[in-house]
């Protein structure tokens, strides 16, 4: 293989020209000043990239990515990220964004240990280590593991929520929103996890995250499946309301 990337510098040629035959001012309004609405806290894997899976174009998501999604109070990247996003671009939700077969998260459920990785995982080991026997009760490795997925996108929600610089937003009465998302790479699909917070009080009355590791959950369903759920709802209250007005007046104590 070239120690060269032409290829690849090919292919940024053919995507400009598409975006131009578009959209002539596609690239205008890029080089403008970008005003997104949301900051993504995402994990580093290749298959998960958020403007693709949000299906949003460039300029409408501030991204911030890692090994497994983890939010660690005293590194200095995410907070700055954290501090232009809420400050300076005036973002209005913060999503936390796991996915399903996360290999930092299966990494943090191993007794290997190495210098660097696994100092970046401790927080999320150690939450681990706390409540073994009940991941482990978990029989199959499978669901174990997406679980586990699931806790560390709740656990690193809540450390946003922590940080003074989102109880500094809230105090001055910023609209600010956080959410905990799941992401599947075998069907494409956002889960909604969890929790959804907009204040102090909000976040101070979650339950604890070792109380969440100890409740038995079901697998969160997709949006599909929730608007789905609601409009069958909807149906169903209004095939009662519609028997309810071919019954006899009388029964609800209305006059003929």
């Amino acid at each position: 293989m070239s120690r060269t990337l032409d290829h690849l510098l090919d292919q940024n040629v053919a995507w400009a020209d598409s975006r131009t035959r578009a959209d002539p001012h596609y690239f205008l309004r890029m080089s403008e000043v970008q005003r997104p609405a949301y900051l993504w806290i995402g994990c580093s894997d290749s298959r998960v990239t958020a403007n693709d899976v949000l299906g949003l174009d460039p300029g409408e998501v501030f991204v911030h990515r890692n090994i497994a999604n983890i939010v660690h109070t005293s590194d200095l990247n995410i907070l700055s990220v954290l501090e232009y996003a809420v400050e300076h671009l005036k973002v209005e939700h913060i999503i936390v964004c796991g996915h399903y077969g996360c290999g930092g998260v299966e990494r943090a459920l191993v007794a290997e240990r190495s210098a660097m990785l696994d100092h970046w995982l401790q927080p999320f080991t150690m939450l681990y280590r706390k409540h073994r026997d009940v991941i482990d009760a978990i029989a199959d490795a499978g669901r174990r593991l997406d679980r586990m997925c699931e806790i560390n996108v709740e656990m690193q929600v809540r450390r946003v929520a922590a940080t003074p610089i989102i109880e500094k937003a809230w105090m001055r009465g910023q609209a600010l929103n956080l959410h905990g998302w799941i992401y599947a790479v075998h069907d494409g699909l956002l889960r909604d996890l969890g929790p959804h917070l907009s204040s102090i009080a909000e976040r101070d009355a979650l339950p604890t995250i070792d109380a969440r590791v100890l409740a038995p959950a079901e697998p969160p369903a997709t949006m599909k499946r929730r608007q789905a759920l609601e409009a069958f709802a909807r149906v169903g209250l209004e095939s009662e309301l519609a028997a309810c007005c071919v019954c006899d007046p009388s029964q609800h104590g209305v006059s003929p």
